[in-house]
């Protein structure tokens, strides 16, 4: 089969995202305008001039009591995944990738990023994140002044620097033109003040926020994984689509104003409450021009050999012209929705549970307003002809109404129904809280239920509540955040080039992601049930104490827990207490040298009397050594007491001899 042509594809690409579209139209882009304006309580259409128009707001009230709990669950560690080694080699290697993938999440502002995300899925069923490798070129310019010729020459040798502007100048303007001892002119040392644009390409991993309008799919897609065609659709401007490499002349012809995109309905309606809601103008400068451009992800058989591949196709205009066309190893997407249903990728929200309830609450809350309205402005029957009609209009306090006759003026009597109404909205509430799992007890805001009960009580309440929202956080975590960090992942490993030095719990560590695998288990550090931290202190404090005793008692290598174990159990409880950098408290054995074993208390006390043996054959020996001393100075002590004794022996002798001598000569 031959190759496929571009016209070919283009009409596959086009014929794809026509019905993506109208998926899009029919089904989801209408719901979620109505939940946006649910959401802001905006008003629903059916009101009726003189007649209360207020909206309650349950939707935004049920959203912002989860969001909370949600967060707080996911950010309570500094550690949003963790990657788990399948061999022995590889936990170094694994250890490095998790402290790297959550780093590049928090240099992706990773709190904005999660919040955004998951309060999409609450509110229109699906909230979408891009992750991809961007290699922009950003464009800046600089000024130099007083640049030798050398330093101008490097600088020009530069293929990045284009120079706009140049002025050269002497360094001494007072010099004055010299020759050599040939003649020859010397020239005049020169400065250079230059401008230049320089140009600078950086790759790095960036994760964004995909509004809802611009993710389109395939309808009846079940997940993103088997997905055979997702694309993103969205509105750029000429310069960003040129910084990412695509041709000037080709793109601007395919500028517009960028009106003509669907979406537009839906942006205004996002920013319907903080402005007027008038479209943007469209700029004069030619790099700011809108421009549709559409990342389409499909699987298309492509070379011929009869097996579709994935393919990244991108587009610009309407007409879906194609400035790009490569094959692609990964959809870089991450979805997650709240409430899953089988077989389909868009589940069910959290807001089109209670949407009908608002509405309802809205209606009944606006029948007692109108009622304690009239029954307060009560309505008369007057006798035509028989009554001042100006005094029956001027509704002042200690008004006067002129008659002719006694009972010309009769009050039209207003039932007062709101008493039998508030119970409607009790019943309302407990269905809200049916279908949601959130009360005032469960969120520990109703004093008088928690006052009255036992403290298991309440904590039964506290779990049936969290148990709904540790199920949403459940489907978050093994499915958005999973694809997620999958694909921080993939990217790290197939862009990495060379080793380099990463700052990672204020320390520079050196690591060569070259070396890493792709395909490690994933643990989500989902932190469930935090709501009961004060139990689970209890729990982990008890831990805590029964890893001491092991550690104390049956050393390092017993066969019950170890350090890195143990410092885990401080971890958690350092992160249920609010503190996420657990480094700065305690180190991770699993990144230090390994410890000697610790000997046992046999060995410990063989090793005892070792030591004191060879402290005892030390002092023994000191003490020789110490007796040999004393006796050698004892008996040089001695030698040179014999050796004084014969000097003064002998020179007794030779003064006896002197002597002896004189006497004979004195004799002769």
């Amino acid at each position: 089969m031959p190759k496929m042509d571009d016209s070919t594809l283009q009409a596959i690409v086009k014929n794809q995202m026509e019905d993506a579209l109208n998926y899009y139209d029919s089904e989801l882009s209408s719901f979620r305008i109505d939940v946006q304006d649910y959401y802001n309580s905006e008003e629903f259409g059916n009101e009726q001039s003189g007649k209360s128009r207020v909206v309650t707001s349950d939707v935004q009230e049920v959203i912002e009591m989860v969001m909370p709990s949600v967060m707080r669950i996911f950010t309570s560690s500094k550690e949003y995944v963790r990657f788990v080694p399948r061999q022995q080699e590889d936990v170094t290697a694994s250890i490095q990738a998790t402290q790297y993938c959550n780093y590049i999440v928090d240099q992706n502002d990773g709190f904005t990023l999660f919040h955004n995300w998951f309060k999409s899925a609450l509110l229109f069923k699906l909230g979408v994140l891009k992750f991809y490798w961007d290699e922009s070129e950003d464009v800046t310019e600089e000024s130099y002044d007083g640049l030798t010729l050398d330093e101008l020459t490097i600088m020009t040798s530069d293929d990045n620097i284009e120079i706009i502007e140049q002025d050269s100048r002497p360094i001494n303007e007072n010099a004055e033109e010299q020759t050599d001892e040939m003649g020859n002119v010397i020239p005049i040392p020169m400065v250079y003040d230059v401008k230049i644009k320089k140009k600078t390409t950086s790759g790095k991993i960036k994760i964004i926020n995909i509004p809802e309008e611009e993710f389109l799919i395939q309808r009846h897609t079940k997940n993103l994984t088997d997905a055979d065609f997702v694309a993103h659709r969205r509105e750029m401007s000429v310069g960003e689509l040129v910084a990412m490499g695509l041709d000037y002349d080709e793109v601007i012809q395919y500028a517009g104003s960028g009106e003509e995109l669907d979406q537009q309905e839906e942006k205004l309606n996002r920013f319907e409450d903080v402005d007027s809601g008038s479209p943007e103008h469209n700029s004069i400068d030619q790099s700011q021009r809108k421009v549709m451009y559409t990342e389409t992800y499909i699987k298309v058989d492509y070379d011929g050999d009869n097996i579709p591949e994935l393919r990244r196709i991108c587009t610009v205009g309407q007409s879906y012209h194609i400035v790009k066309n490569e094959a692609f190893d990964h959809i870089p997407f991450a979805v997650c929705s709240p409430i899953l249903m089988p077989h389909r990728m868009i589940g069910v929200s959290l807001a089109e549970q209670v949407m009908d309830l608002q509405l309802i609450k809205s209606t009944v809350l606006r029948q007692i307003l109108d009622n304690l309205y009239l029954s307060n402005n009560t309505r008369l029957v007057v006798q035509d002809g028989q009554v001042n009609l100006d005094d029956i209009i001027n509704n002042n306090p200690g008004g006067i109404i002129r008659s002719k006759q006694i009972g010309a003026v009769q009050p039209l009597t207003t039932p007062l129904i709101a008493n039998q109404s508030f119970p409607l909205l009790d019943y309302l509430d407990q269905i809200k809280e049916s279908r949601t799992g959130l009360n005032k007890a469960s969120m520990g805001l109703d004093a008088d239920a928690l006052q009255s009960t036992t403290a298991s009580a309440v904590n039964q309440i506290v779990s049936a509540s969290q148990g709904k929202i540790e199920l949403i956080a459940r489907v978050f975590a093994e499915t958005g955040v999973k694809q997620l960090f999958k694909g921080i992942l993939h990217l790290v490993t197939k862009h990495a080039t060379q080793p380099q030095i990463v700052r990672l719990n204020n320390n520079f560590v050196p690591m060569d992601v070259r070396q890493w695998k792709n395909s490690y288990d994933m643990e989500v550090n989902v932190g469930l049930g935090t709501g009961q931290v004060n139990e689970k202190l209890q729990v982990l404090d008890r831990v805590a104490k029964t890893q001491e005793q092991i550690l104390l008692t049956m050393g390092l290598q017993n066969p019950l827990t170890n350090l890195s174990q143990y410092r885990e159990t401080i971890g958690k409880m350092l992160e249920l207490s609010g503190f996420k950098d657990v480094d700065s408290f305690f180190l991770d054995p699993r990144t230090q040298p390994p410890m000697q074993p610790q000997p046992s208390e046999a060995e410990q006390s063989v090793q005892a009397d070792m030591m004191k043996a060879k402290a005892e054959i030390e002092l023994k020996q000191k003490k020789l050594e110490s007796d040999i001393q004393l006796a050698r100075e004892k008996l040089m002590a001695d030698i040179e007491l014999k050796r004084q004794e014969l000097n003064a022996e002998l020179q007794l002798r030779g003064q006896a001899q002197v002597l002896g001598n004189k006497e004979v000569s004195q004799n002769l």
